[in-house]
């Protein structure tokens, strides 16, 4: 189980980018908003906190 970083409710499915979660309905809403709808830039401020992780070996 994960916190969705877009909706911030709990889910059980979903997928992680990194160390953050995404659940299936906002993933699903994410690929189906066309750029041009003021969601679109919604989504792209909740992605923002994504870093990729540094890993050093």
């Amino acid at each position: 189980m994960g916190q969705c970083i877009i909706c911030e409710e709990d889910s059980l499915q979903g997928i992680y980018i990194y160390a953050s979660f995404i659940c299936t309905l906002c993933e699903y809403n994410m690929v189906h908003t066309d750029t041009r709808e003021a969601k679109y830039r919604y989504y792209v401020q909740k992605m923002k906190p994504i870093n990729q992780s540094t890993l050093y070996s």
